[in-house]
Parts: C-alpha cells; structure tokens; sequence
C-alpha cells in the first residue's frame, strides 16, 4: 500500500526527521523598508504580473501553436522567460508579505540615528562617509544606501552625534566618528 495513504504513526523515524527540520528552521526575519522601497517593490511586482507576463504567455502561445516546439526559440525562450517571471513575482510576494514598512520622517529633527537616517560619519583616517540606512531589498551602494542589516549599520543604530563607535571590519577593527544625522521631512517619504 501507498504511504500516501497509511496512517502515520507517531513513532515513525521519518516524521522525526521532519519535525526536526521544522524546529530548525530559521525564524522569519522582520522585513523593514521605507514607504518608498516598499512602493518601488510593489510597482515592480504589479509591472510583472500586469504588463510582462500577459506578453510573454501571448508570445509562448503563439509559437506553441507554430509546430515543433523542440526547435522553436521562441517557445523555448519563451518558457524560460516565464519561468524567471513567476520566480520574481513569488520573491516579490514573499518579501512583501513580511514587510514592515517603516516612516524615517517621525525622526525627522532627532540626533540618534534609527532606521531611514541619513548619517555622516568620518573614520580613523579621516576620511568622511555619508550613508542612508534602507531595508535590505533597498540598499544600493551607488547611492550610499546600506542594508539596516550590514555591520556599518549595525555599529551605527542607536548612537547619536558626536559618538565614537567601534566598527569591525575584515581589515580590524576601527574608529568612526558620528557627524551628523538627519531624517527626511515629514510627506517626502
């Protein structure tokens, strides 16, 4: 008889095994990300589900109805253009299922530095660095946009103007120095 259809037994080393797993599985990680981001996410989602994916099931539909499909590009390029649709849009769906989004304007005048600051802060070398601190889904180095995750970030949240902080880095640990904090105004999130 078919597994599918016995009764598991709680003494079956196999269930144990997935129990197991279960219980170490990771905890779902809160998702931050500004008001911004969030949209951002959203309007790429909505661009894949409502403008991309009806295309591109139209183009395999198309070529489907061609002939031989085991040499027809289209189709082939097709289906693989599908699948790298439906993969993104089941990302995007999970990302924002757990998204909390996050307003850095209620900051907006405060010294300490939370989530959504703007932060300046120069090193033992003296060199200045200007930082945002954005959801992981956000960062984007070429607009000096780091994770809330990554260990500047980290070393940075909770002080406030004027601390010298401790950063470990692969190169050893080193001093910053906080200059400034700001936050957007409030409605330009």
């Amino acid at each position: 008889m078919s597994k599918a259809f016995t009764r598991e037994d709680a003494s079956d080393p196999d269930l144990d095994d997935e129990m197991a797993a279960a219980a170490a599985s990771p905890p779902v990680m809160r998702n931050y990300m500004t008001p911004a981001g969030h949209a951002a996410l959203r309007s790429e989602l909505l661009h894949l589900m409502d403008d991309e994916r009806p295309k591109v099931v139209e183009t395999v539909h198309w070529a489907a109805r061609n002939g031989d499909r085991s040499e027809n590009g289209d189709y082939l390029y097709g289906k693989k253009r599908l699948r790298e649709i439906d993969r993104r849009i089941r990302f995007l769906t999970k990302r924002l299922e757990t998204a909390v989004v996050t307003d850095p304007s209620v900051h907006h005048g405060g010294d300490r530095i939370y989530f959504g600051a703007t932060v300046v802060y120069q090193d033992d070398t003296g060199k200045q660095t200007q930082v945002t601190i954005v959801g992981m889904d956000e960062a984007d180095s070429s607009l000096n946009q780091i994770s809330w995750i990554s260990p500047v970030a980290r070393t940075l949240l909770k002080a406030s103007t004027g601390d010298v902080l401790q950063l470990v880095s692969p190169a050893g640990i080193r001093e910053i120095e906080v200059l400034s904090v700001s936050y957007p105004a409030p409605g330009d999130c």
